[in-house]
């Protein structure tokens, strides 16, 4: 029978299966790095995954050699039964040090050259079939159809459970958008959690972000720059449609009047009113 110190180093491995398998992980998630949303939702979502999980690889490969090393020093010059003397005192190791620098060095660098490799690709700038403006306000957003020239404003969520009140920004599948990121007052974050890719909204200064959705269905959006009082619920929502289903949301809101663009000027005062954002038409609320 196995001693109780043994016992217990030789279940470590058997609980550590045992977590990842309890806490109902699909072999998609496990190879995707438990990253969220479903394979190709936009054209740079795989390579952000394929990104993410090489740098796991690489990480977890340099961790095992550096414990086994670790463990196998403890082991082989542990103090044994009988030991009196002060073991030999090295100064150091001119092979390990270098070791430890050029290694080290080496993986920085490629970590680096990936990197920049796919934000260069994720960043290059394309030829879109479709502009959107995206306004960050404290604490909704507006969207700017531009080639339609309509529009959607959204209005503050209140935290009541009810997501249809939520803006909802519809984008056509397989083609290729351009999202123009402005910012009314302070600074935002658009992050649409499954494409795996946020940016910065700033005021003054316009951001742009490409891609081409390729998933119909619906994804969830928030800002993710801590941008006031209350931040955590600048909420919106994200439908990825057919073209027919898009042509028809553009209508609906041509015929409810909302044509033209609005403004992003922070300059503005009109813009800077937040009671504008609140739900209700009652005046006493709205401003």
């Amino acid at each position: 029978m196995l001693p109780k110190r043994r016992l217990r180093w030789a279940v470590l491995p058997i609980f550590a299966v045992l977590s990842t398998v309890l806490t109902g992980c699909s072999s998609q998630e496990f190879s995707r790095g438990w990253l969220p949303g479903v394979p190709g939702v936009t054209n740079h979502t795989e390579r952000i995954v394929n990104l993410w999980v090489g740098s796991w690889l690489v990480l977890y490969a340099v961790g095992l050699i550096a414990w086994g090393l670790m463990f196998w020093a403890i082991i082989v010059y542990r103090r044994r039964k009988g030991d009196t003397e002060i073991p030999p005192q090295l100064r150091y190791n001119m092979p390990i040090e270098t070791l430890f620098t050029v290694v080290p060095f080496i993986l920085v660098l490629g970590f680096f050259a990936l990197t920049a490799r796919d934000m260069g690709a994720i960043e290059q700038k394309v030829d879109s079939d479709y502009r959107i403006e995206v306004i960050g306000k404290q604490w909704s957003w507006d969207f700017n159809y531009t080639d339609n020239n309509v529009f959607d404003s959204g209005i503050q969520y209140q935290g009541d459970g009810t997501e249809a009140e939520l803006p909802t920004l519809y984008l056509p599948v397989n083609k290729t958008v351009q999202i123009d990121l402005v910012s009314r007052d302070v600074i935002h974050s658009f992050w649409v959690i499954d494409f795996l890719y946020k940016k910065d909204v700033f005021p003054g200064r316009v951001n742009k972000m490409y891609f081409t959705p390729q998933v119909i269905g619906d994804y969830k959006g928030k800002c993710a720059e801590l941008c006031g009082e209350f931040h955590s619920m600048m909420l919106f929502n994200v439908k990825i449609v057919s073209q027919s289903d898009y042509d028809t949301h553009i209508a609906e809101l041509a015929a409810q009047g909302f044509t033209g663009q609005l403004a992003a000027d922070p300059n503005d005062p009109s813009n800077l009113n937040r009671n504008g954002n609140l739900p209700g038409d009652n005046p006493e609320i709205r401003g």
